[in-house]
Order: C-alpha cells, then structure tokens, then sequence
C-alpha cells in the first residue's frame, strides 16, 4: 500500500465516522476492526496519530449529535430527538473520552449554554402559545444534566420545570 493509498483510506473511514449513526463509538470500533483485522480489509498497524485522527472524528459526530438536539431549529424536524437523547449522547461521550483517555472538558462550555439557551427559547415559545413542550425529561433528567455540564439549576430561568412532562401516578 502506497503512502497515498493510505491516507485516502484514512480520509474514507473519517468521514464514514463523522457521518456515524447514533452511536459513534460503536462505528469508530467497527473501523478499527476493518482496517486492522478483518480479512476483507486492509489489516494495517495504526500509528499513534492516525488511531488520534479517527478519535477526533468519532468524537466531532458526539458533538454533532449532542448539539442536535439543543437546536431550537430542530424541534419539529424527524431528526429531533431530545433533551433525554442529548443526556444520553453526553454520557456515552464521557465514557468514550475516559476509554480512550481523552478529555471532553473544553465542549462542556458549549453545551452547558446550548442547553440553557435551549431552555430559554422553549419556555419563551411555550409560556407564549407558539408551541407546547418538546422536553421529553423529567427536571431530576435536566438537573443531573446540569450537574454533568458544571453548572445548576440557578442558570435556568424560573418556571423552566413546567416545560418536563409529568409523570401519572399509579
């Protein structure tokens, strides 16, 4: 396999990363598996900074599904997923960044306003009639939440526990 050969390989699996379903670790260990053990594939020995460069897209395709679903402009679109699913993604994110000692500290910033400013606009559209809740989390979800990001519930604005859905008794 040339040089070139190579790189193109690379640059194939990194966008097939950054364009991964739900689960980004599972398609980042998939491409693992192709290029050095399957007997289809091409059964390389990575080098530090190319097992680094897919990393980096396994972990771009997090964010862009972290950042998804804290899109105001996605709420009624089939993609839309939730506050729930963001918490999740956030999760499976961490664990991932710990599993292949990373650190995710730089993106809590950014979700952490994606968030409140979530938040903010759907109390806003909600409190004016424009649209009825799309939070599918229980504030104890949203609380948890927040702890995660570094911050609490002081940097929501008030009445957003009226946006969760709320549980029946039984």
């Amino acid at each position: 396999m040339t040089p070139d050969d190579r790189v193109a390989l690379l640059e194939d699996e990194v966008y097939i990363l950054r364009d991964s379903g739900e689960i980004p670790e599972i398609a980042y260990h998939a491409t693992l598996h192709y290029l050095t053990q399957d007997k289809q594939g091409p059964r390389i020995v990575l080098r530090a900074e190319e097992l680094a460069l897919l990393q980096d897209a396994a972990l771009q395709r997090y964010r862009t599904i972290v950042l998804r679903d804290l899109d105001p402009a996605n709420r009624d679109l089939s993609l839309y997923r939730g506050v729930r699913r963001t918490l999740y993604n956030w999760q499976r994110m961490e664990t991932f960044c710990h599993r292949i000692d990373r650190d995710c500290i730089a993106f809590k910033p950014v979700v952490r306003q994606a968030l409140q400013q979530f938040i903010q606009q759907e109390l806003e559209d909600v409190t004016s009639g424009l649209r009825i809740s799309s939070v599918n989390c229980s504030k104890e979800d949203i609380l948890e939440f927040l702890q995660l990001l570094g911050s609490s519930e002081d940097s929501l604005p008030r009445g957003w526990q009226h946006l969760c859905p709320v549980d029946e008794p039984n």
